[in-house]
């Protein structure tokens, strides 16, 4: 593992505040990365960014803006959860269980069979997690793609979504944009992702399908919501 100077990391890391410069810092003494590398995606809650081991290979950096984050949108999803009560109107603590519960919601996905990134650690504002593309490129949202086997990659997605119920889970904002195109579908941004104790938990579902059939809709395939609710939920429609 290569020694970064910690005035020399943030000299190059200028781009983020010195809090998140610190937690970065931090990440690369314990070995997870040793330097970040180029941006993946921006967004207005997060960015995300590749890195490079010391053993060449890449992991994925995703850094939660500390100033700019919907902090009102993402304690909505918190209140019901009497765990967080108490953090209403604080907003850092309310981004630093966010980016907690991403993980924790990943790793959950994961152990169900659902097809998303590996969870490597996180610290406050920032989540670590496998890179998620070739040697050159990474993986492109569907939103960018067309996928050439229509069908199939619908049928996974779809497979996807059961996982994630059979597990009592839901998405929750799922659309073309946090799917990645890899071979077979990738969930992205789980961190809103709720258990079947919400009270909106079938909303959500609804509204995931939803997304999901408007989008393969729109590229051409014939798909019918009441049927991908069906082999959901093992239950008759309620769309």
């Amino acid at each position: 593992m290569p020694h970064y100077p910690k005035e020399k990391f943030k000299t190059e890391h200028a781009v983020f505040d010195r809090f998140t410069n610190d937690i970065l810092f931090k990440l690369i003494r314990q070995g997870y990365f040793a330097g970040i590398e180029s941006a993946i995606a921006l967004g207005k809650e997060a960015n995300v960014f590749s890195a490079i081991r010391s053993d060449g290979k890449r992991v994925a950096i995703k850094i939660y803006r500390l100033e700019t984050s919907d902090f009102n949108k993402m304690y909505d999803y918190l209140r019901e959860d009497p765990r967080y009560a108490l953090l209403k109107g604080k907003k850092r603590k309310i981004i630093f269980h966010w980016v907690q519960r991403e993980y924790r919601n990943l790793l959950k996905a994961r152990d169900a069979g659902v097809s998303v990134p590996t969870p490597l650690t996180f610290n406050k504002n920032v989540l670590v997690m496998d890179y998620i593309g070739g040697d050159i490129d990474v993986a492109p949202r569907l939103i960018a793609v067309v996928p050439p086997k229509k069908k199939a990659f619908f049928d996974a997605v779809v497979e996807n979504i059961r996982k994630l119920y059979v597990a009592d889970m839901v998405h929750a904002d799922l659309s073309a944009f946090n799917i990645l195109y890899h071979d077979d579908p990738i969930f992205i941004d789980l961190s809103q992702t709720v258990t079947n104790k919400h009270q909106r938990f079938g909303e959500f579902l609804k509204r995931d399908i939803h997304n999901v059939c408007t989008y393969f809709t729109k590229i051409g395939l014939n798909v019918d919501e009441e049927k991908v609710w069906r082999k959901v939920t093992g239950k008759k429609a309620e769309l």
